[in-house]
């Protein structure tokens, strides 16, 4: 729990190559967890994030609730199929962990399996929890004054495109789809900014900075912790 908050708070303001990845593996590899093991807990956190998205994604593209401005790169017919791809692929996979008949594959070395339909709701539960989170926290930043389902609509809409140009933390992303498609909304554009840079401290800032504090002291104790976890590692074994 506390390499996954660590990895997560540097991921979200440093990219994925720093806190997901190059980060995991180092702080795993120092508690002395084989390559193999990491390689399956990234995996399986990168989909646990992204399958709430999906499932979230699909249902407020669908049911219409982001208006869409004239002229923008994207229509709501258009926003409509995606998510209606988006919610056919979440069926495809929890079919799939609950009645795939192959369920392990092995990718350069990997081995990677469908985790069960009890696990794969888990996911699910968990993911769109923490996109709700996000989407409240903006949404109660702008005084209520934009329908709680539209905030998180614009959320998810910049997120995927914060992902798609690459920049850390969305930097300018967020700001720039926010004030495009809250446009025709009774909210300033300095409310908007104003909500979107307290909503970058909150859930950025000072994650960040207490997960900078942890990962100084669990670096200082990953030797004791490693000689422990290959103690219980061995006792397993044994028995």
């Amino acid at each position: 729990m506390l390499v996954s908050f660590i990895c997560y708070a540097f991921n979200l303001t440093l990219s994925t190559w720093v806190g997901g990845v190059a980060m995991r593996y180092r702080l795993y590899s120092r508690l002395g967890l084989p390559g193999g093991t990491i390689t399956r807990i990234f995996s399986m956190s990168i989909a646990t994030n992204w399958l709430g998205y999906l499932l979230l994604a699909g249902v407020v593209f669908v049911a219409g609730m982001v208006p869409i401005p004239p002229r923008w790169f994207i229509g709501e017919n258009t926003l409509r199929i995606i998510g209606a791809v988006l919610l056919v692929l979440v069926a495809i996979y929890l079919w799939a962990c609950a009645f795939a008949k192959k369920r392990r594959w092995t990718i350069k070395g990997q081995h990677l399996q469908l985790p069960s339909l009890r696990m794969a709701l888990i996911q699910f539960a968990v993911s769109s929890a923490n996109w709700l989170v996000m989407g409240t926290i903006i949404w109660l930043l702008l005084a209520r004054q934009v329908d709680y389902p539209q905030v998180l609509g614009v959320l998810l809409i910049s997120s995927i495109a914060g992902v798609i140009i690459h920049i850390p933390a969305g930097i300018g992303v967020l700001e720039a789809v926010f004030l495009a498609l809250l446009a025709g909304e009774h909210v300033s554009h300095g409310t908007i900014i104003a909500a979107l840079l307290a909503y970058r401290v909150l859930y950025f800032i000072l994650p960040l900075l207490l997960a900078l504090v942890l990962y100084l002291m669990l670096e200082s104790r990953a030797k004791h912790l490693r000689q422990k976890n290959e103690q219980k590692m061995a006792k397993s074994d044994a028995g």
